[in-house]
């Protein structure tokens, strides 16, 4: 790819970050290895590593409070 395809227009750009605002973001760290790990139970799930882990913390806070 050259550098001409790279290119994104301001109007997709715009548009890039109104949808991002809707979402906040957090960086963890794991334990090497174990990001693949992860993601290796997340596609067998049929889900992305992203919409697992917000999966996995989601379920954890419901049963913590529940206790």
């Amino acid at each position: 790819m050259n550098v001409e395809e790279k290119r994104v227009s301001a109007a997709q750009r715009k548009a890039t970050d109104k949808y991002l605002e809707k979402f906040d973001e957090m960086k963890i760290r794991v334990p090497a290895g174990q990001k693949a790990a992860v993601k290796a139970h997340a596609e067998a799930q049929g889900e992305s590593l992203n919409a697992f882990i917000n999966r996995a913390i989601t379920e954890t806070m419901e049963r913590d409070s529940e206790k």
